[in-house]
């Protein structure tokens, strides 16, 4: 922008460029520097001279040769969420001649898939004392928005005993609808008559809980409680 030229990014390309011309040290990045900054301060008279044309024939062919061949022909190999990633940026891409708009839609849609992803990794495992008395659940994985229902279908409020512990040692809670997720599992079972203690937050999800969480604020539980 400082020399008149247009905003771009020259990474990808030259990345990769670099690497099928056999460089593999930071040395050929930085002589593709130096002589793009020579060729832009002291050469401009001369590269101005070069026709359009031609730098664009130069680009069509940078495209082809940056572009991965292999992702078309490995389609059915990859995982769906992946292709419909890729295809959705290029589709953006093409019909708005915007790379940020394509990037967007990627990104958006790689987040989406991936919380859905991560929310099946979630396993809750429960025993029984010897006394019958007590039952430990014992959370692992990330509770957020999209594991919260399933976090909460895990116990079973009916089932007559004295105490329960929740052990969240191995657990992750992201945002409020899993700290409300968790209030609605103490109060249920506080509201059979169950004693509950929650045990191993870490940190972070600590810090969220207090915050947000009313299983443990007297006031706020109180309210609920008589609704």
């Amino acid at each position: 922008g400082l020399f008149g030229g247009m905003a771009g990014c020259a990474m990808i390309g030259q990345s990769v460029i670099n690497v099928k011309s056999g460089g593999r040290t930071r040395l050929s990045t930085l002589i593709a520097g130096v002589v793009l900054l020579l060729m832009v301060v002291f050469l401009s008279d001369w590269v101005g001279q070069i026709p359009m044309a031609a730098l664009v024939a130069v680009m069509i062919m940078v495209s082809i040769g940056t572009f991965s061949w292999d992702s078309i022909r490995n389609l059915r190999r990859y995982p769906l969420s992946t292709n419909i990633v890729m295809v959705v940026t290029v589709v953006v891409v093409v019909f708005t001649h915007n790379l940020a708009y394509g990037v967007l839609a990627g990104v958006l849609l790689a987040a989406l898939f991936f919380a859905n992803k991560v929310g099946h990794y979630l396993r809750i495992d429960s025993q029984l004392d010897t006394d019958g008395e007590r039952r430990t659940y014992r959370v692992v994985g990330q509770v957020f928005f999209s594991s919260s229902d399933k976090f909460a279908a895990a116990f079973d409020f009916k089932e007559a005993v004295a105490r329960v512990t929740i052990d969240l040692g191995q657990a992750h809670f992201w945002d409020i609808t899993s700290v409300s997720a968790l209030d609605k599992v103490v109060l249920k079972f506080r509201r059979e008559g169950t004693e509950v203690e929650v045990l191993g937050l870490n940190e972070a999800s600590a810090t969220i809980v207090d915050r947000f969480g009313v299983h443990d604020k007297p006031e706020p539980v109180g309210n609920l409680m008589n609704h």
